[in-house]
């Protein structure tokens, strides 16, 4: 592998297609030459012609996303867009390299010029170049990049649409994310040469370096506030001493929810539920619940009446509370410090899904999509999660879980049993 130029340097692209391949890129950020991120389908000079394939597909992704939720034939319509990206069962292990329709329908866009005017500009620099979209990775590979090429996977399992159509001759080094997608890609046809088991890149401002004294910190406050009973900590002390240290008597805040929606405004309405579900204890201070709406203003001005509706004045800061901002970077520093005084994580199963690794219990939200429904199974076998109850009793179920200690049971699984260095790794790989 050649050596990178000084200082260890890259191109970190990504695309603005939903949170998940921004969010990803985000904690690489240093890598970037000026600390900021490139998005292959929105970058100042883009050829038109470029910019039209890109939207076509945002904004199929985003109309089937929300179409979903139509009664009867959205889930029908979604079905059918799905078993084009659908993860194949991985027992019986078999040779999976055989390329697909849509792999291939997207090689020949790339050849017909697709991408070009991109690498052609980041090549101006030979530096390597850090991914976290197959589709970046291809075009850098077929319009000879000159730096290495890096793609970083963002789910538990991934399609064969991550590895190109030849795979066997790729010169593309994956990060995986999970010993699971370390093996898929092998049956892929990746040699394993080529694929690299670094974890998933979870923002470092969450972790505190080699030590983790920012994570460790905040979990000591976290698992205080999820085992009110003391009965985990009762029995689990020795570990939990071992892995964070002597316990503070108090987390001096309310048990904090945080609730996510998708970069397509999905599954919003469960957010109201959970809050509708627990507003007397939202107002009496004893839980706080924090409404990530991203950076859809349609997201925003919708939690923002229905709050109002229940009783609560702006700027919600007596329990309930809105997460938003205008620009993915600016949301994403607000999310990652939100999360360090959350105690709950609630969402779909999507890239956040590696986020219990911070020590966060996580409910899942209904997956969307064949990479989700892995990204639970992932989530559950860890034994960090479990699957949302009706929210409309939440009020019932959330305590009862919590004065058994499972929540609290379940951050420490995540915290011991996923892996948190992955952005740390993958700088480490890029500088060799």
């Amino acid at each position: 592998m050649a050596k990178n130029t000084p200082g260890g340097k890259a191109w970190v692209v990504a695309v603005s297609m939903g949170y998940g391949h921004q969010r990803t890129a985000y904690p690489l950020r240093d890598l970037s030459p000026d600390g900021k991120l490139i998005n292959a389908n929105d970058y100042e000079g883009i050829p038109s012609g470029d910019k039209d394939i890109w939207s076509s597909t945002s904004h199929f992704y985003e109309f089937i996303s929300r179409f979903k939720r139509v009664p009867l034939i959205g889930s029908a319509v979604f079905y059918l867009y799905d078993r084009f990206q659908k993860i194949l069962t991985f027992y019986p292990k078999r040779d999976l390299s055989r390329s697909t329709i849509a792999l291939g329908q997207a090689f020949r866009l790339i050849r017909k010029g697709w991408g070009k005017d991109l690498m052609q500009r980041l090549s101006a620099k030979k530096i390597p170049l850090v991914t976290t979209f197959f589709t970046t990775a291809f075009m850098a590979e077929e319009w000879k990049y000159p730096g290495e090429i890096y793609c970083v996977t963002a789910d538990a399992d991934v399609a064969r649409g991550w590895a190109p159509v030849e795979p066997g001759k790729t010169r593309i080094h994956y990060c995986a994310s999970t010993d699971r997608v370390f093996e898929r890609l092998k049956l892929y046809g990746i040699k394993e040469e080529n694929i690299h088991l670094t974890g998933y890149p979870l923002p470092k401002e969450n972790i505190g370096g080699k030590g983790k004294d920012i994570l460790k910190k905040d979990m000591r406050l976290r698992i205080v506030n999820l085992d009110p009973s003391g009965r985990y900590i009762s029995e689990y002390g020795s570990i939990i001493r071992e892995n964070l240290g002597k316990l503070p008597s108090t987390a001096g805040r309310p048990l904090t929810i945080l609730f996510s929606v998708g970069g397509a405004g999905a599954q919003k309405e469960i957010g109201m539920k959970i809050v509708k579900s627990l507003r007397d204890d939202v107002k009496s201070k004893k839980v706080k619940v924090i409404l990530s709406a991203g950076i859809r203003r349609e997201t925003m001005n919708y939690f923002t009446s229905e709050l109002k509706a229940l009783g609560f004045r702006e700027p919600f800061n007596d329990g309930a509370e809105i997460l938003w901002a205008i620009g993915l970077h600016d949301y994403f520093a607000k999310f990652n410090e939100a999360l360090r005084a959350t105690d709950i994580l609630w969402t779909k199963p999507s890239e956040l899904s590696f986020y219990c690794a911070l020590g966060l219990p996580i409910i899942i939200a209904p997956p969307i999509g064949s990479q989700e429904d892995f990204n639970r199974e992932w989530l559950l076998r860890v034994g960090a999660a479990m699957n949302q109850y009706d929210p409309d009793y939440a009020h019932e179920w959330l305590f009862d879980y919590l004065k058994d200690g499972w929540f609290a049971e379940a951050a420490m699984h995540g915290f011991l049993e996923a892996e948190k260095m992955g952005a740390y790794n993958i700088e480490k790989l890029v500088a060799q």
